[in-house]
């Protein structure tokens, strides 16, 4: 049996958008695993199977497992003779390091920049509603109020990320010369952001913009199989 990922969509099923789908992804072709993908709208998820009422959700046989990083767990006890994620158990607790800081770094300042709305006009019109009402209600706004002055606050956005450019300017990625799951999970932060608006945040000079690139040709381009938002 096929494993199966159900990632989420908007009215376009071929353009999954979740960062945290698109670290599975990765992880999966990282272990040379093949799989089917199941497009679920926002308004599908709490139906996936598992009633964990998030995405991703992983089917491997009998074995249901959500939450992205659980799903790279999984799959590395799972699958030990294929290449790791982790690169051991240091590695491990690192990217739950890297997971802390993306989550307070990189996807605060996508969900409040015009990717926001980008996503909203992406989806179908049931999930349109479900999601401005969600997020309206979160933000105490609307979501066009959210985004104003995204550009003023991308030179700082530029500046929290020195942390991740430093460490890039010496090393291929941030596994050190081959990625690791730390790498997906930052990948799939900007691949949220390419997927959905076609917004540059990075200068073509900037060493995570270069990273970037080769994460998009990992796994024969796996990241590339979503063309960037035009």
């Amino acid at each position: 049996m096929a494993i199966l990922l159900h990632e989420l969509v908007g009215s376009d099923p071929q353009r999954p958008f979740s960062p945290h789908c698109w670290k599975v992804r990765l992880a999966l072709r990282h272990k040379g695993l093949d799989f089917r993908t199941v497009p679920v709208p926002f308004t599908g998820v709490a139906s996936i199977e598992g009633g964990s009422g998030i995405v991703p959700v992983l089917r491997d046989g009998e074995t249901v497992v959500s939450d992205s990083f659980a799903i790279a767990e999984y799959l590395e006890t799972a699958y030990p003779d294929a290449p790791s994620l982790f690169g051991g158990e240091g590695g491990r607790h690192l990217s739950r390091f890297v997971e802390s800081w993306s989550q307070r770094t990189i996807h605060p300042f996508v969900s409040t920049s015009r990717a926001l709305v980008s996503i909203h006009d992406s989806l179908a019109a049931p999930d349109r509603v479900y999601f401005r009402q969600s997020r309206e209600k979160v933000f105490g706004k609307p979501l066009e109020a959210v985004i104003v002055g995204d550009e003023e606050r991308l030179a700082e956005f530029g500046k929290k990320l020195n942390p991740l450019r430093s460490l890039l300017e010496r090393q291929a990625f941030l596994g050190g010369d081959v990625p690791l799951f730390a790498d997906y999970i930052v990948f799939g932060a900007f691949q949220w952001l390419r997927v959905v608006t076609p917004w540059q945040v990075l200068a073509s000079d900037d060493p995570i913009a270069d990273w970037f690139e080769r994460c998009l040709d990992l796994h024969g381009g796996e990241g590339r199989q979503v063309p960037a938002a035009a």
